[in-house]
């Protein structure tokens, strides 16, 4: 009889795997073993990785500074191939940083392991998704370059997962709910609606996303006896985190769990979704 896989080193291997296609197979693979309940789950352990192999990444795309990703003209075939492998690209992160926070942060509860194995899961299906649809336009995941903001920010908070789950899902993440509606209406619009219903789909599950970093984040102030918002704009300022700017998609918001405090600093630069 096979032994059980520990779930969070294995997420820990799977983060650390640079192949894409390898890594969305295993996280797959992991997300279902979970489920079936043939891992263990290890929340006391504490891991270890060499800085040197996390995350793991492909030789390609080529990373740059974002002002040197180009721009993406809807207009042509490859300004459209440009977006759909930004937004590869994103979710490609998307996927390791929920790797990251599945295995980095040990002694949290067993339904914090469960949500973050979740949501790479879901990354990983929006990779894939992704993908296709670009090799289907005659190009691959690599052929265009990529920036590193969103993994820059889950480095800085690795030392504490209150900063994690205030900075990288509730800020980071949480602006993909305000981009992908204007997104999707360039590609609807453009003629792409393969890539628009992908975007539909991506939207569905941020919403779910960024809800978990809202459970986590207020679960946390909580056991600390932190006031949330005021604890968000210190962290903010510590970490050097992006000022949220409009306008937001506040509906989207709202269903991702932030307060009604929080929400009112949407209302005043809102986005019709």
């Amino acid at each position: 009889m096979a032994l059980p896989l520990a779930l969070r080193a294995r997420a820990l291997a799977c983060l650390t795997e640079t192949d894409p296609g390898a890594k969305t197979q295993g996280v797959a693979a992991l997300a279902a073993a979970a489920a079936a309940g043939t891992c263990t789950l290890d929340a006391a352990a504490v891991l270890h990785a060499d800085d040197a192999i996390v995350p793991g990444r492909p030789a390609r795309p080529e990373l740059v500074p974002p002002r040197l990703v180009g721009r993406r003209s809807m207009a042509t075939p490859e300004g459209r191939a440009m977006l759909v492998h930004a937004l590869a690209h994103i979710e490609f992160n998307a996927v390791n940083l929920a790797l990251d926070a599945v295995w980095r942060f040990a002694g949290m509860p067993d339904a914090y392991y469960t949500d973050w194995l979740r949501v790479a899961a879901e990354e990983a299906r929006h990779f894939d998704l992704l993908a296709a649809h670009l090799r289907a336009l005659g190009w691959a995941y690599g052929d265009f370059p990529g920036h590193d903001s969103l993994w820059e920010m889950v480095a800085k908070t690795s030392g504490d997962v209150l900063a994690r789950m205030a900075l990288v899902p509730r800020t980071m993440e949480a602006r993909g709910l305000d981009a992908i509606p204007p997104l999707r209406a360039k590609l609807a619009q453009a003629g792409d609606e393969a890539a628009a219903r992908i975007l539909d789909v991506l939207l569905r599950d941020e919403v779910g996303h960024v809800a978990i970093g809202n459970r986590w984040y207020f679960h946390l102030c909580a056991q600390r006896g932190l006031e949330p918002v005021a604890t968000y704009d210190a962290l903010t300022a510590q970490y050097k985190a992006p000022v949220l700017k409009g306008p937001f998609n506040v509906a989207a918001r709202r269903a991702a769990g932030f307060t009604d405090a929080e929400v009112a600093r949407f209302d005043a630069d809102p986005l019709d979704a």
